[in-house]
C-alpha cells in the first residue's frame, strides 16, 4: 500500500483545524494539493487582483516547501477563475513562479461564478512530483 501522509504547513494549521482538510497529501511519489486561494494566514482575503493571485502562488509555494519540493516539481494545475478578464494578470502572476520553461505543468484554467469565500478571485489546485528515495 503507497505511503500516505498529510502536508500542513505551520501557517495553515488554523485551516487544517477549522476547516478538516489537509492543504496538501503525500501520496506515493505525488503531491496532491488542495485548492489555494488569496487568503492570509488569518483567513482575511487579499484586497486586489494581483496581490490576491500572489497570495494564492504563495499558499501553493508554502505546502510545495513543507514538502520539499519546488514549482519545478509540479505537473498539473488547475485554476478557477470568478473573472476571467483577469486572465493576462494571473498570467503575469503566474510566470513569475513558473520560471523554468522546460518544466512547465499541464494547466487548466475554468471560469465560475463563486469561490468558497465572498471576494475570492482565484483558486489554484495543483499536483506534483515527489523525489524517489
Amino acid at each position: 500500500m503507497p505511503k500516505r501522509e498529510s502536508v500542513v504547513p505551520k501557517e495553515m494549521k488554523n485551516i487544517h483545524e477549522r476547516f478538516r482538510y489537509s492543504p496538501g497529501v503525500k501520496a506515493g511519489h505525488m503531491l496532491y494539493i488542495a485548492g489555494q486561494v488569496g487568503r492570509d494566514e488569518n483567513l482575511k482575503v487579499v484586497e486586489g487582483a494581483e496581490a490576491q493571485f500572489v497570495q494564492a502562488f504563495e499558499n501553493v509555494k508554502k505546502v510545495l516547501t513543507t514538502a520539499g519540493v519546488t514549482f519545478d516539481d509540479v505537473v498539473d494545475m488547475v485554476t478557477y477563475h470568478t473573472d476571467m478578464r483577469d486572465l493576462q494578470l494571473f498570467i503575469q502572476v503566474k510566470d513569475r513562479y513558473f520560471t523554468n520553461l522546460n518544466r512547465l505543468p499541464a494547466w487548466t484554467g475554468i471560469g465560475t461564478t463563486a469561490l468558497a469565500m465572498p471576494g475570492l478571485l482565484v483558486e489554484i489546485k495543483c499536483v506534483a512530483m515527489l523525489p524517489e528515495e
